[in-house]
């Protein structure tokens, strides 16, 4: 395998800019980005970096190959060209996913059916097969069109990167963990604020802040795809993990809260919490007409119940929670809301907004920017 590889990391619509800064963060360069996705260049180390460590991709994807193609004749020669052997070993099961959009090839069936027909008669063709035996671990591949160009890509993953391995149980409307770090990280809440998410639910978004504020790496408690493939050496992924155990300050002393009326949700947030291995997390049934706090300074991210179809005790728990933003003087807010007229029954005019995606519903991103603090002052009640 050549040494520099090309990657893509996919990311929920609207939080590509969120995801390329973080790839440029862990010291990789950034390319083309597209709707969801972030091309990136790396070594093989990247490969297991950018799994442990990105916290708002939803995959990460090894890019094979990439082409132009407006044909089902250029399709199939093209993929056959590329050389899979450098990926593939002669045992691989190899499933096929297709993606094509403004196209002139728009049949996934079928374009799923040419490349698995490419890549083996390209293996048998390498390896002197009569055909390809498929006994081996899975390497799935993803065929993206976009306006007849082509990218063929290995899924490196496995589950998808929201899936941490905490988050055993499920409250109703929970929030995907990508986004919850994606909305900690738009915020700017550092570790020297107090935080407070009043609806809280099962726990994702005080997690999320608190692994990013301690630097647990969002994937050091779970396995992906690749490690069982033997196409990077073991080490590498050894020496991945050892850098993200290196880097984690778990016993940093956090002023952050998640509180909910809801005590089923409540329990479900306190054992994803030990999960995680940060018991010390406060979680407390609270109204959020009772949203009180010592601190002056200090930051509510949070995402509300809301459906299609709002009710009238939905819009009013905006107003309640607008009401206790207020009191709180110097506290700024950010709200993921799928109601479109949320910043009058809040009561405010947000700084910013941005559209974003909550599983299939389409929500807005509110931001309510507080006072910032004076120089030299310091978190204390």
């Amino acid at each position: 395998m050549s040494k520099q590889l090309a990657y893509i990391a996919t990311a929920a619509y609207g939080l590509e800019g969120v995801l390329a800064k973080e790839v440029r963060d862990l010291g990789y360069e950034t390319g083309e980005i597209q709707t969801s996705r972030v091309e990136f260049y790396g070594d093989e180390s990247a490969l297991a970096r950018s799994n442990l460590f990105l916290r708002t991709a939803g995959r990460v994807r090894l890019i094979a190959g990439t082409f132009r193609s407006a044909t089902f004749d250029e399709l199939y020669e093209r993929t056959r060209s590329t050389a899979w052997e450098d990926y593939l070993p002669k045992d691989a099961k190899i499933p096929v996913t297709a993606r094509c959009v403004s196209s002139a090839l728009m049949s996934l069936s079928d374009c799923q059916r040419i490349v698995k027909k490419a890549i083996a008669d390209r293996l048998c063709t390498v390896y002197g097969l009569g055909r390809l035996p498929e006994t081996g671990c899975e390497y799935p591949v993803e065929l993206h069109i976009f306006k007849d160009e082509a990218t063929l890509s290995l899924d490196t993953s496995g589950e998808p990167l929201h899936k941490r391995g905490y988050r055993k149980l499920n409250g109703p409307a929970a929030i995907r963990e990508t986004l919850a770090a994606a909305m900690v990280e738009l915020s700017h809440w550092k570790e020297d604020r107090a935080l407070i998410d009043p609806f809280c639910g099962t726990g994702t978004i005080i997690i999320e802040a608190a692994m990013k504020a301690r630097n647990i790496a969002p994937g050091s408690r779970r396995n992906f795809g690749a490690e069982t493939w033997g196409l990077i050496p073991a080490d590498v992924w050894k020496q991945a993990r050892a850098e993200a155990h290196d880097l984690e300050n778990p016993r940093l002393a956090l002023e952050i809260l998640g509180s909910d009326i809801d005590e089923n949700a409540l329990s479900m947030a306190r054992y994803h919490a030990r999960a995680v291995g940060m018991p010390d997390l406060a979680f407390l049934r609270r109204d959020v007409k009772d949203l009180v706090s010592p601190y002056p300074y200090g930051h509510i991210i949070t995402n509300p119940p809301y459906g299609k179809r709002m009710s009238h005790e939905e819009t009013q728990l905006y107003r309640s929670l607008g009401l206790s933003w207020k009191q709180l003087r110097h506290w700024s807010a950010h709200v993921i809301c799928a109601y479109p007229d949320f910043e009058r029954a809040f009561g405010a005019k947000a700084n910013g907004r941005r559209v974003l995606f909550n599983g299939q519903i389409a929500c807005r991103y509110y931001q309510f920017y507080g006072e910032r603090p004076p120089k030299g002052w310091t978190m204390k009640p």
